[in-house]
């Protein structure tokens, strides 16, 4: 390549990280673009993202119910992916340290933490000893690569309607 053309070829890349940054990122609208059609892209692929999250953590979007949506999509704005299982991993810790993780998450986390180790910033892998997962009173235990869980999360008391209090 000649010199202009590295140029423009650094150019573009430059303009397609800025725009990758805005739709799934959380960056600024990049010049040249339109800020609407923009904002409609990133939600359609904030729920994209949702789909794919919930597909590996069907026991978390179950428990928030039609929350699931807003709840992930206000987590994710700002976060890059890291994939589908580790971007859910991520918000079920979040939800567990604000004390907003429902009962079925806990207990879909605590058979995630026994079977595997995730430090946060690498791939999860599965572990080879013995090991306990914890959250929220919820208890699962992993040997021999299987993964039990002994004591389900405590239940809220529900009112009337069937909903938590």
């Amino acid at each position: 390549m000649t010199g202009d053309a590295t140029g423009r070829a650094d150019d573009l890349a430059a303009r397609q990280a800025e725009l990758v940054a805005a739709l799934v990122a959380g960056g600024p609208v990049p010049p040249g673009f339109a800020p609407a059609p923009l904002a409609a892209a990133r939600a359609a692929l904030l729920r994209k993202r949702a789909g794919e999250v919930a597909r590996h953590w069907p026991l978390l979007a179950a428990a928030l119910g039609a929350q699931w949506p807003a709840r992930f999509a206000a987590w994710a704005t700002d976060r890059p992916t890291h994939g589908s299982l580790r971007d859910g991993w991520d918000l079920a810790r979040a939800l567990r340290d604000e004390g907003t993780l429902p009962p079925l998450g806990a207990e879909e986390l605590a058979v995630r933490e026994a079977g595997a180790r995730y430090d946060g910033r690498r791939t999860p892998r599965p572990r080879r000893l013995p090991a306990l997962g914890r959250v929220r009173g919820a208890l699962a235990v992993q040997l021999a690569g299987r993964v039990r869980l002994l004591r389900p999360a405590p239940r809220a008391s529900l009112d009337t309607a069937g909903r938590d209090r």
